[in-house]
C-alpha cells in the first residue's frame, strides 16, 4: 500500500511537472522538468553517485531547466518497484539488474551464466562494443519493457564467503547452505560448485547468516563492506563465478515527450556515467578490499579457476544452449 501511494504521489507530481502540453509540444521542451531518479543503493555508492553527477551536468548544459531528483536506499521501493513506476512516468530513471528485464528481453540471461566472461574487463570490452549496443537496443525497441536503456554499470565480480571455512577447491563448499539470487540458474550455479544453494531475499541475509541460518553468501567486496557482512562470514574466496553488469534505464513514456536535442543529451551524459561510475567502482573495490584485510578477513585467490569453471558445465548444459550464438561472440571479444 505504502508502494502505490509512492507511485501514486509521484504520478500526480510527474503530470504537472509535464503540465498540459502533449507529447512532443514544442511548449513542453521549453519547461523546467525535474527527473526523479532511484536506486536500491545508498548515497555515494557507484552507482547512485554517478547518476547524481549526470544530474549536473543536464543542469549546467540547459540551465536548470533539466535536473534529476535522486531517491537512494529504496526510498521508491526495490527493483520491481522502481521498473513499474519507470513505465507508466511516475518515475525516469532507474538503475536496475539484468534479471528483471531479462523475462522481457530473453538474450540478457546470457549474462547471468556462470564464468560466461573471463574477468571484469573481458565484461567491460563486451558491453562497450556491438553486443553491449545491440542488447541495450533490443530493451529500448521492446514495447513490452517501456523502458529506454540508457547505459551499462559495473557491479563487480560475485565472490563466494562464509561463516565456516576458506574455499579453495570445490570440496571445501561441500554441506555449506550458500544464499543465492532467487534465480534458478544462481541456484544451480551454487549447487554445481558443490555447496547448497539456498535462495533467499537480500534483506533477510543478515540475520540468516548471524544465526545459522545460512552458512554465508556470494557478492562483490563493496557489498560485503556496506552490508557488514564480513562481521558474521570471516572466510572470503574470489571466485569470480558470476559477473553481471546492471544497466540503466529512462521512463519510455517520459522519455516520448523529450525533444530530440534532449534526447540526445540525454544520451551523451548517459554516456559519460557510464565512465565515471566504472572509475568509482573500482575506487570503491580497492577500499573494500584494503577494510577486508585491515578486518582480518582471510581472502582466498586462484592462480587457476579451471575446476570451479568444469563444476558448472550441468548447468550450461542445462541453460546455455539457446545462447550458443551469443556466447561465441562473447568468447571472441579481446
Amino acid at each position: 500500500m505504502h508502494i502505490s501511494r509512492l507511485v501514486l504521489a509521484a504520478a500526480a507530481s510527474v503530470a504537472i511537472s509535464l503540465g498540459v502540453a502533449g507529447a512532443g509540444s514544442p511548449a513542453l521542451a521549453q519547461q523546467k522538468l525535474v527527473l526523479k531518479a532511484s536506486d536500491v543503493h545508498p548515497l555515494g555508492y557507484p552507482t547512485v553517485e554517478a547518476i547524481v553527477r549526470m544530474g549536473k551536468k543536464l543542469e549546467a548544459a540547459t540551465n536548470g531547466r533539466l535536473s534529476i531528483q535522486m531517491f537512494p536506499s529504496m526510498q521508491l521501493g526495490g527493483e520491481k518497484e522502481m521498473i513499474e513506476q519507470a513505465q507508466i512516468g511516475a518515475l525516469q530513471i532507474a538503475r536496475i539488474s539484468v534479471g528483471p528485464v531479462g523475462t522481457i528481453v530473453d538474450e540478457l540471461n546470457v549474462f547471468n551464466m556462470p564464468f560466461v566472461f573471463r574477468d571484469s574487463k573481458h565484461m567491460e570490452a563486451v558491453i562497450d562494443g556491438e553486443i553491449g549496443t545491440e542488447l541495450l537496443a533490443k530493451i529500448s525497441e521492446n514495447p513490452q519493457t517501456r523502458l529506454i536503456a540508457l547505459g551499462w554499470m559495473n557491479a563487480g565480480s560475485r565472490n563466494v564467503y562464509n561463516s565456516k571455512r576458506p574455499i579453495r577447491t570445490t570440496e571445501d563448499l561441500k554441506g555449506l547452505k550458500i544464499r543465492m539470487m532467487g534465480n534458478p540458474i544462481f541456484v544451480d550455479t551454487m549447487n554445481a560448485l558443490g555447496g547448497n544453494g539456498i535462495a533467499m531475499g537480500f534483506n533477510e541475509l543478515y540475520s540468516a547468516m548471524q544465526t545459522g541460518v545460512v552458512d554465508g553468501a556470494e557478492n562483490n567486496p563493496p557489498t560485503y563492506i556496506v552490508q557488514n557482512h564480513y562481521q558474521v562470514a570471516k572466510y572470503f574466496s574470489m571466485t569470480e563465478h558470476l559477473i553481471i553488469p546492471e544497466i540503466f534505464v529512462f521512463s519510455k513514456r517520459t522519455w516520448d515527450t523529450l525533444s530530440k536535442e534532449d534526447q540526445a543529451l540525454l544520451r551523451k551524459v548517459s554516456r559519460e556515467a557510464q565512465t565515471e561510475q566504472r572509475e568509482l567502482w573500482y575506487k570503491m573495490e580497492e577500499e573494500s578490499v584494503a577494510k577486508m584485510k585491515a578486518s582480518g578477513i582471510e581472502i582466498i585467490t586462484f592462480a587457476d579457476k579451471k575446476p570451479f569453471q568444469d563444476a558448472v558445465k550441468p548447468v550450461w548444459e542445462k541453460y546455455g544452449g539457446k545462447y550458443s550464438a551469443l556466447v561465441k561472440r562473447i568468447q571472441a571479444v579481446q
